[in-house]
């Protein structure tokens, strides 16, 4: 690293500003000197060499795009001088990598035992709709239920939606595939189902679909209304939570192995720093929990376009690989079925970070999957059963990310930022920081600063603490930011018609 810029990797011909560069400034970089031909913001790219029209733009020693001019060194490298590369459907040849294992670990938490055998790091009541129509009578129940049983539980919430009515096929499937998830999350030491009656998503069919979908199904901890068939709503929700509230009083934490612990992996508000600190640094801790038994879930696929080979290539067995394979080419699929092309991804803020293509963006994207084996790709809301890195399939959209992550299993999700955003799942969302501004400019969003690797730290230093930050939020030490703001919300993936 020099003081001005940050070299990646030694094959790349574009380094990151690390402050912002002024033209005609003179930069060291290693045995030659650069002359700064244009004004460059933090965090863009500055060409280190003469890059002709047509040649690959290399950065993490990988290809992240082409220049469309030629571009002379100490230019800066951005939108207006370079495009993806990227391309449609593509066959795929699984090149298995040698990934030597990790050694084991055995580390715990204090955490909720159920007796589904799951474990749950906190021991809330959700109030779980069928439709969106009771939206409202929801909140009012988690309200009123929170005035009377506050101090008995670790809160009681509900995490209101538009669907479960008017919907056919594939949507409807997947509305009750994630909200079937949140039911029998451990998180919840119980849940009240609340529906209207009338819906697609009726409350005799949804208990149908949630007994169908989990083997570990259990009536004791769920209670269902549906609201046209009672004369007080309010009264007889609120005697309903209660029954729960007694049934959640009787779990206690205890010693659980890291072994039981489910971790999503989420990025949003990127910036270039994002895949110089934030996520490798998720990745290592990724590593860690895994180390120790316990499982990662990546998502995000479009976040995986032009760095899919990577993941590929670490998958367990050709099995797993045709699965991954269909994965990324599906939802490329969907991609070309909407005439999108497959590379619109980097947001306004993504760009105005320096980020310039897709390719760029998920190469920084999958190393919060570190650097272990993919034993799984899962379908959309599908549940974790392999404990290790898990590949889920779902869109890079923040909030339908994280309640997908939720709705397969994650009790946390280690969310990294580089500009800033305030969402929260409806699980403890640990919001990390890729640089030390963010991190000052929002204390009340950030839960751990990344940006410390470029201050100085190690990433070896620093995994270990997010290691233990990650052990007291699940042994209820520590509450998150999004905890303490009262943010929890979901969204559900939604692709066809309304009737």
């Amino acid at each position: 690293m020099e003081k001005d810029i940050l070299i990646i990797n030694s094959a790349d011909n574009v380094a990151i500003a690390l402050k912002p560069l002024r033209k005609g400034s003179r930069l060291n970089c290693g045995n030659h000197g650069i002359t700064v031909l244009d004004d460059i913001q933090t965090g863009h790219k500055i060409a280190l060499r003469n890059i002709n029209k047509g040649e690959s733009i290399i950065k993490y020693a990988f290809p992240i795009g082409q220049a469309t001019s030629d571009i002379r060194a100490g230019s800066h490298v951005h939108i207006h001088n370079m495009r993806t590369g990227l391309a449609g459907l593509l066959d795929y040849v699984y090149k298995k990598a040698d990934i030597p294992p990790l050694p084991k670990k055995h580390a715990t938490f204090m955490g909720y035992k159920r007796k589904n055998g799951k474990v749950g790091i906190r021991n809330e009541i959700w109030i779980i709709n069928t439709v969106g129509c009771v939206n409202r009578v929801a909140e009012r129940l988690a309200m009123e239920a929170n005035k009377l049983f506050h101090s008995r539980t670790d809160g009681i919430y509900t995490f209101v939606h538009p669907y479960g009515c008017s919907q056919l096929g594939d949507d409807l499937e997947n509305t009750r595939k994630i909200l079937a998830g949140l039911v029998n999350h451990p998180n919840a030491a119980g849940v009240l189902v609340l529906g209207l009656g009338c819906e697609n998503n009726n409350i005799p069919s949804f208990r149908k679909y949630l007994m169908s979908s989990d083997t570990l199904y259990d009536r004791e901890r769920i209670r269902y209304l549906s609201l046209q068939e009672t004369e007080d709503d309010i009264e007889t929700g609120l005697s309903l939570i209660g029954e729960l509230v007694e049934y959640a009083s009787g779990f206690i934490r205890r010693p659980c192995p890291v072994s039981s612990l489910i971790v999503g992996l989420k990025c949003g508000g990127s910036d270039a720093f994002s895949g110089i600190t934030a996520n490798p640094l998720v990745g290592a801790v990724s590593d860690i929990i895994i180390q120790h038994g316990g499982s990662a879930i990546l998502t995000e696929v479009p976040e995986m376009f032009g760095a899919e080979t990577i993941l590929m290539n670490r998958c367990v067995n050709e099995n797993i690989f045709a699965k991954m394979v269909n994965l990324v080419n599906n939802f490329k699929k969907y991609f070309m079925s909407h005439n999108q092309p497959v590379y619109e991804n980097p947001s306004p803020g993504n760009k105005d970070g320096g980020i310039t293509t897709l390719e760029e963006k998920s190469l920084g994207c999958v190393y919060k999957g570190g650097t272990g084996p993919v034993v799984d790709v899962l379908d959309y809301g599908e549940q974790v059963i392999t404990n290790g890195l898990n590949i889920l399939n779902g869109p890079g959209n923040d909030i339908v990310s994280v309640t997908n992550l939720a709705a397969s299993g994650a009790q946390l999700i280690l969310f990294t930022t580089g500009r800033g955003t305030p969402l929260g799942a409806p699980v403890p969302t640990v919001k990390i920081s890729s640089n030390t501004a963010l991190y000052k400019k929002k204390p009340h969003w950030i839960d751990f600063n990344a940006g410390a690797m470029l201050d100085g730290k190690t990433i070896n230093d620093l995994a270990e603490e997010l290691f233990e930050l990650v052990l007291k939020i699940a042994s209820g030490e520590i509450a998150t930011r999004n905890e303490e703001n009262g943010y929890r919300e979901i969204a559900i993936f939604k692709d066809g018609v309304i009737l």
